[in-house]
């Protein structure tokens, strides 16, 4: 049974600059264990370049991120899942080898990568598709393997942008279902997404709004 997160997260005063354009400051949030939080806003708003500044990706232009119930020295990539547009898979390599690769650089220490692996490939139902180059998947299959690095190692905080495209409704219902369990075990979301999810939003964030206050 996976040991409950502890990790809290807060955005203090923080801003993000893009192009010599301010995209948004003095923005302040703060999420806790088992909370998700909704990122809305028209195109160019900032969605994107926020979620990879919480991914530890892009440098603030201001403020500070402050998280608790983790060791003060551990960078906030080691302590988050960051699925972006692009789904990040190496196209020579097989659907279980992009997955494997993943088990073994993220779950160093955390356990077995074989079990990592094995729970990854039936997250989404890739086990028939393992042996099957990604260059060779759907635009569906390849969102799904990108959403399959989730289950490759534990980690508590998950920055999801427009999680849901390309997948169809079945595949999108067990998007939902793994988040509902990530809340559940006391992780954090922080999601993007222009299309209705069940998922149960504590907070919700719109930047269009924030970069007109």
């Amino acid at each position: 049974m996976q040991t409950p997160f502890k990790l809290s997260l807060s955005a203090q005063d923080i801003a993000c600059e893009r192009g010599g354009r301010t995209l948004f400051r003095n923005l302040d949030f703060a999420v806790e264990p088992g909370q998700a939080l909704l990122v809305s806003g028209p195109n160019g708003a900032g969605k994107t370049s926020l979620l990879r500044q919480l991914a530890g990706l892009l440098p603030l232009a201001g403020g500070r991120l402050v998280t608790d119930g983790a060791d003060a020295d551990t960078p906030i990539a080691e302590l988050s899942h960051y699925v972006g547009h692009l789904n990040a898979a190496k196209t020579a390599f097989t659907v279980r080898e992009n997955l494997a690769f993943w088990a073994d650089f993220l779950a160093e220490g955390q356990g077995d990568p074989a079990d990592h692996l094995a729970g990854a490939l039936a997250a989404f139902g890739l086990g028939e598709l393992g042996r099957l180059p990604a260059g060779l998947l759907s635009a569906g299959q390849k969102r799904k393997l990108a959403l399959s690095r989730l289950f490759a190692a534990p980690r508590p905080l998950w920055l999801l942008d427009e999680p849901s495209v390309s997948l169809d409704v079945a595949s999108v219902k067990k998007l939902d279902g793994a988040m509902r369990d990530h809340l559940k075990a006391g992780g954090i979301a922080v999601v993007s997404t222009h299309v209705p999810l069940e998922t149960k939003f504590t907070h919700t964030l719109d930047l269009g709004l924030e970069r007109a206050a």
